[in-house]
């Protein structure tokens, strides 16, 4: 009796694995994100279906901390986002444009697994969609946070942390991004200098919304911008 217990329970706990195993994500990743755009702080595309103006143009400087797709480690990726949301995002779940600019060490295989992963997190039909390579570099001193891509030549990002009360700076919390499970909460800035000069298209900004998140999104079903969340 007890072998035939023994037997029963190595089954049950086979079983239970082989569905944990089979549980898991075909892709997970966890991401820091720079971004900026012209509504000004805080960008109202969170809390509602259009943005301050008929256009929301961002920009966003990613690299990914740690994650994988199937068999391809996405550690140490970098990419770019430059694009405008246009006024459809919230009704319709359409994009104006999107340039995806990926930095060169950024390898082939990595690239092929992000580009799906990219559009499902956002969850929008674009408009146009472009894809290039640029350099990006991304740093922080302080309360200043910059991201250049091309050399600042393609776009540029410069920001200042939002003191806040305590002077030690805001951060907005329990607000969904895009398609993505967990963030750590939107660190708040402004931008000193927001631009872009990217596949034919153009635009500059300066004190408008600007903030800095960590994100952490996997494969699910439906994942992507809903009503009312940017």
């Amino acid at each position: 009796m007890k072998n035939w217990k023994r037997i029963g329970l190595l089954t049950l706990c086979g079983t239970v694995l082989m569905a944990a195993t089979s549980a898991k994500p075909a892709w997970q990743m966890k991401a820091d994100y720079v971004e900026a755009c012209s509504c000004h702080l805080f960008c109202p595309c969170y809390f509602n279906k259009h943005a301050e103006h008929p256009h929301c143009e961002f920009n966003m400087a990613v690299k990914v901390r740690e994650g994988y797709s199937g068999n391809t480690n996405l550690g140490g990726a970098k990419y770019w986002l430059t694009g405008d949301l246009g006024d459809e995002w919230g009704t319709n779940r359409k994009g104006a444009w999107v340039a995806v600019s990926f930095d060169p060490s950024t390898s082939k295989e990595q690239r092929d697994a992000l580009a799906p992963m990219i559009l499902k997190t956002y969850g929008l039909e674009w408009g146009e969609l472009k894809v290039q390579e640029a350099p990006i570099e991304i740093s922080q001193s302080g309360d200043i946070a910059e991201a250049k891509l091309g050399g600042g030549q393609m776009a540029h990002m410069k920001l200042q942390r939002e003191p806040g009360a305590d002077g030690k700076g805001v951060v907005l919390r329990n607000v969904k991004y895009f398609g993505a499970q967990n963030n750590n909460g939107f660190e708040l800035y402004r931008s000193l200098d927001h631009s872009a000069n990217v596949q034919g298209h153009q635009f500059s900004y300066s004190d408008r919304n600007a903030f800095l998140i960590s994100i952490n999104t996997h494969e699910v079903k439906g994942s992507g911008m809903s009503s009312g969340n940017h």
